[in-house]
């Protein structure tokens, strides 16, 4: 793609990478096919090619061009950044780089309504924090019916009880886990399984009190200086069991996981964290990348239930392990449900389902269609947002996949 930066911009950083990744892209539109709100909307403004378009135009303007328009802004918003288009992409676009920078700049000349920014507020608040969140979700459950319907519905009435972690110091492999800010809330079992299914496989877990949110929420709603602190925070709480010789960071959401192993990345201008951020991005995996190199008979499951498992966008599109939980839950001896279009997005996507609720029911709605057309008994699923989002139609159960082996480890 042809760019019309003059050498002014390109002294600025943000412009000299936009203009890096808008040179990359060939205008194929294989990206539209494969993107969910395209698909649903039909509008070219959309899809991918679309918004790279209205982005490039946004980017070569200057800041009193009465073209950047609010308009602009809504078909950004309304991207879930399931970076479906980039494991299309041909050419290897890295547009969710240049969504960032495009969703930034176009904040900073349109802005938000007050009703926006109250909202986008309102959930960094509220979602950043464990223990505020736990408060305002027992306040929500206990007065269930005056909350709104969009929130409602992402309540369970009743987690299942995470049970008892193993203590795991005994064992000489040793691995952290990021608890994350709404799962110990939402699903407190699903870390408490991963305890105790690694303690079966003589892996300890271990977990830092100081370490926090990964930054994902912050970052994604535009707050990217606080999302980056957050990192930081994690990588400084980190640090001791690292230089102790911890084996891994393991991430049971893979949202989180998604965007620590970019914190190398996001702060590799940071002269003081860059070489601590690179080290914990490598350390860095989701459960199933530690499970699938491991002697899985150790386990001793007796698999019984049928499965349909829905792998989130950000394991499959940002990490690249779309069939890695499949192969595991297959060799423990599950039955897996067929699911068709399994690459499209279920319409969590982070904040998405909160910030765009009519769009992230149809994706959702199609993706439940999808999922129960096996008719299987459970849905598992891999990222706290997508269990929460799916569950609130009230329709197949949907819970972490490590629970369900949990379940069936013979005791």
């Amino acid at each position: 793609m042809q760019t019309h930066f003059t050498e002014a911009d390109l002294q600025k950083p943000h412009l000299r990478e936009a203009e890096r990744v808008l040179r990359t892209c060939v205008h194929c539109g294989f990206c539209n096919a494969t993107c969910p709100t395209y698909l649903l909307l039909g509008d070219e403004r959309d899809g991918p090619r679309g918004r790279i378009y209205l982005m490039k135009e946004l980017l070569e303007s200057r800041d009193d061009d009465a073209e950047v328009t609010r308009e602009t802004q809504t078909h950004l918003d309304r991207c879930l950044t399931c970076l479906n288009c980039e494991t299309t992409c041909p050419s290897g676009v890295q547009y969710h780089k240049l969504l960032d920078i495009g969703r930034a700049e176009v904040e900073r000349r349109v802005g938000r309504t007050p009703k926006e920014r109250a909202l986008r507020f309102g959930l960094r608040q509220a979602l950043v924090e464990p223990r505020r969140f736990k408060a305002l979700l027992k306040l929500g459950q206990t007065f269930r019916p005056l909350v709104p319907g969009t929130l409602r519905d992402k309540m369970p009435a009743k987690p299942v009880e995470p049970g008892k972690r193993p203590a795991g110091q005994q064992h000489p492999r040793q691995m952290l886990i990021l608890e994350g800010c709404v799962q110990p809330g939402l699903s407190p079992n699903t870390n408490a399984a991963t305890a105790r299914v690694l303690d079966r496989l003589e892996i300890g877990l271990m977990a830092s009190p100081k370490a926090g949110c990964c930054g994902a929420v912050d970052y994604h709603l535009n707050a990217q200086q606080a999302g980056l602190d957050r990192a930081r925070t994690n990588i400084d709480a980190w640090w001791p069991a690292i230089e102790d010789g911890c084996e891994a960071i393991v991430q049971t959401a893979s949202g989180c996981g998604a965007f620590v192993k970019e914190y190398g990345e996001l702060l590799a201008e940071d002269p003081d964290y860059c070489e601590k951020a690179e080290r914990v991005s490598a350390l860095a995996k989701d459960l199933v990348e530690v499970l699938r190199e491991e002697d899985l008979e150790k386990l001793n499951v007796e698999a019984s239930r049928k499965l349909a498992f829905h792998c989130p966008c950000t394991l499959q599109h940002a990490q690249k392990l779309g069939g890695a939980v499949e192969q595991v839950l297959v060799k423990l001896g599950f039955e897996l449900a067929p699911v068709q279009n399994a690459h499209l997005c279920c319409g969590s996507a982070g904040t998405y389902s909160i910030t765009q609720p009519a769009l992230a029911h149809q994706l959702r709605d199609n993706k439940l269609d999808a999922l129960e057309a096996g008719r299987p008994e459970m849905i598992v699923t891999a990222n706290i947002g997508c269990q929460t989002h799916l569950n609130g139609a009230g329709r197949t159960p949907v819970r972490h996949w490590i629970e369900i082996v949990d379940d069936a480890l013979c005791r």
